[in-house]
């Protein structure tokens, strides 16, 4: 898929599961993210392989994050016009079904959402989100030792550049 084709609900080949038990997040990501950078994420994101993690389309200011194996609905992001350009996260669901998603971290889920927009959609190299990630997760397992590597293959998956 070109990158300049918008990602649809009806684009997506798997049949799609909303986010069955949502909950508000009370921590959004801080960033300001450009009005082209917003272009980009408005035009969303398919995957194309089995390395792949997500999908992500928009309608309207909100912007859908699923699981593309499963087409499970894992975050929900409203974002709004800030004052001299650009958007923000105003308001954000993540899933809380335990027998969807095992996670019930608030911080680990902000994180988590900018970081798919910013290394997944947008292709950023977004290095320090990387390592929260990992220093999350090894935090989380009570082991310093936890690949880094695996941690973001298996949580982030990887992006495949057009």
């Amino acid at each position: 898929m070109p990158t300049d084709e918008r990602v649809t609900r009806a684009s997506l080949s798997r049949r799609l599961k909303p986010i069955s038990a949502p909950h508000r997040l009370p921590l959004l990501p801080e960033r300001v993210w450009s009005d082209a950078e917003w272009e980009r994420i408005s035009l969303g994101y398919r995957a194309r392989d089995m390395d792949e993690k997500w999908n992500v389309f928009t309608e309207g200011d909100v912007v859908h994050v699923h699981r593309s194996w499963t087409g499970f609905g894992m975050y929900e992001a409203t974002f709004a016009p800030v004052e001299g350009g650009g958007r923000r996260i105003t308001a954000a669901l993540a899933e809380r079904d335990p027998e969807r998603y095992r996670n019930d971290d608030d911080t680990y889920d902000g994180l988590m959402l900018e970081l798919v927009l910013s290394a997944i959609v947008l292709g950023e190299p977004a290095d320090e989100l990387r390592q929260r990630l990992v220093e999350s997760a090894r935090a989380r397992a009570k082991d310093p030792t936890v690949s880094g590597g695996l941690v973001q293959h298996s949580v982030l998956g990887l992006r495949s550049d057009a």
